[in-house]
């Protein structure tokens, strides 16, 4: 069931027209009815406007959503995982496995994990990173639970762009809320239930004053009182528990040195700690599953001036009430604070939904993953290949070779010839390889062997290897470029390629043309 199917199946519960549900929530039904068809998505201010004209919570919505099918170890008892299936994923994450050991990862989630009660799966995904020897830190927000103490007690809750105006009364309410949290979380850390993922589990929890704060003074003409900022965490001592096998637990509560307490926000502690860590991840888990360009597609990955460009956009595009349009409000928060560790150099900034569950898990060891990953530089790359790539290259090449697309090559051969490869990368795995051999009295260089893994075309990334190469070969002197080629013609011709005859190769590669394969001959001037 889709998101937008669940929101229909309340409507038809509580016997509410489109139409009505529609002037509810101060929407056109027309928005409404593809949202509830999925061919439209929804934005977080919208879910939550749904949600209060239902009388529900997007928890609730998103606990009848069906996980999409991938190829990720998801299970249900509908469709039990084969034993075969779930012995390939395991060796497939296997990379992921030796990369991650020892390393550190901050996560941070937002009170509504608790409140939902997300934080029991949670756990266990914690505890198996934990059992993997990766050094973790959590930072948990309080926002809901605070929000209802204040309510419960009556007491007005300002907010100054987005910051709680938090005053005595008020800063009492925020303590207790962040220690009923934080017991929670320790608490079901502890778990080690026989016959449960906790099985065995010895999870021990550091948390103290780490965090030291400042106020953030007087905002927009209003004194924000005890709401304050990171001043400083105090990396040193987190490390120590680190290197003691204990999970360090973050409140988004700082100290200053005259022993005052300040409110903070989740992603500045979350943020500042991945930074004074030196983490090698940051993981935020959110409501909606990850960044969204202006047609409503997830973005898989993205750098951090493209965040930048799209935040700046957003600012760019409001409505009639002073809106930003096409991004959520998870997105303005937590992509800010991507950016900036990134710029810090925190390696990789992870935006993940928290109502799927296991989202960390697949988001970790699946080379797609399943949320939004920001990078300060892209993932792609082309370089020189070395003899070091042969075998991944050999893998690439194989299957078009058996197809008859490619000219085989053995590994002998490719190990002579690896100097004149270069290949392309996303994120540490060849996917693509071309080769130039160069004819230097012509001023001319074959291009051969060009291939893109099938599981990254349709991308153009075929056009950057291709315009890559042809680069290279006007860097060296190179007047043309010659393919030869059975399967691919149009490909070539729709880049400029021109056939020609056999006559017109060098004469060096006349004499190793295969009259058996026939191969068409095409030649581009650069």
């Amino acid at each position: 069931m889709s998101l937008g199917f669940a929101i229909r199946k309340r409507r038809k519960q509580l016997n509410l027209t489109l139409q009505t549900l529609a002037k509810r929530v101060e929407t056109d039904s027309g928005n409404l009815s593809r949202i509830e068809r999925g061919a439209q998505g929804i934005s977080e201010a919208m879910l939550r406007r749904i949600c209060a004209a239902l009388d529900c919570t997007p928890a609730a919505l998103y606990a009848q959503v069906e996980p999409q099918s991938t190829q990720n170890p998801v299970t249900s008892n509908a469709n039990p995982i084969q034993p075969q299936e779930f012995v390939r994923w395991f060796r497939s994450a296997t990379p992921y496995i030796h990369a991650f050991g020892g390393r550190t990862f901050v996560i941070a989630f937002g009170g509504e994990v608790v409140d939902d009660g997300q934080f029991v799966a949670l756990s266990h995904d914690l505890n198996l990173l934990a059992s993997l020897e990766v050094r973790l830190v959590i930072v948990h927000g309080s926002r809901p639970q605070i929000e209802s103490r204040l309510k419960r007690a009556k007491l007005q809750n300002t907010l100054v762009n987005g910051l709680r105006v938090t005053n005595d009364e008020a800063m009492a309410y925020v303590i207790e809320a962040n220690g009923s949290v934080r017991v929670e979380i320790e608490a079901r850390l502890s778990m080690g239930l026989i016959n449960s993922p906790m099985a065995g589990a010895d999870i021990r929890v550091a948390s103290g004053n780490f965090v030291t704060a400042k106020p953030l003074g007087v905002r927009s003409g209003v004194d924000l009182q005890h709401t304050g900022e990171v001043r400083k965490v105090d990396s040193t001592a987190i490390q120590k528990r680190l290197d003691d096998g204990e999970l360090v637990l973050l409140s988004p509560l700082g100290y200053s040195p005259t022993g005052e307490v300040f409110n903070l926000t989740l992603e500045d502690v979350a943020v500042n700690a991945a930074i004074a860590l030196d983490a090698d991840k940051l993981i935020f888990l959110m409501d909606s599953e990850g960044v969204h360009n202006i047609r409503g597609e997830l973005l898989r990955n993205m750098t951090a001036d493209k965040a930048r460009n799209l935040l700046r956009n957003a600012q760019k595009n409001v409505n009639a009430e002073n809106e930003m349009q096409n991004i959520t409000e998870d997105e303005l928060y937590y992509l800010p604070a991507a950016v900036r560790a990134c710029e810090h150099g925190v390696a990789r900034t992870h935006l993940i939904s928290r109502h799927i569950d296991g989202a960390i898990i697949q988001e970790l060891f699946t080379h797609d993953g399943i949320g939004t990953m920001v990078t300060e530089i892209g993932l792609e790359s082309i370089r020189q290949a070395d003899i070091d790539d042969v075998g991944a290259v050999l893998q690439l090449i194989e299957p078009l070779e058996g197809e008859g697309i490619l000219v085989r090559r053995g590994r002998e051969r490719l190990e002579m010839e690896i100097h004149h490869f270069f290949i392309m990368e996303y994120d540490g795995r060849i996917i693509g390889c071309a080769a130039l051999y160069p004819f230097e009295a012509e001023k001319t260089a074959e291009l051969a062997c060009v291939a893109i893994h099938p599981e990254y075309r349709g991308n153009g990334r075929g056009d950057r290897l291709f315009h890559y190469c042809e680069e290279q070969s006007q860097a060296q002197g190179f007047k043309s470029l010659f393919v030869l080629t059975t399967h691919t013609a149009h490909w070539f011709i729709e880049r400029g390629f021109i056939e020609q005859d056999v006559a017109s190769l060098p004469a060096e590669r006349q004499k190793l043309y295969n009259l058996q394969r026939r191969s068409k001959v095409f030649t581009k001037k650069i």
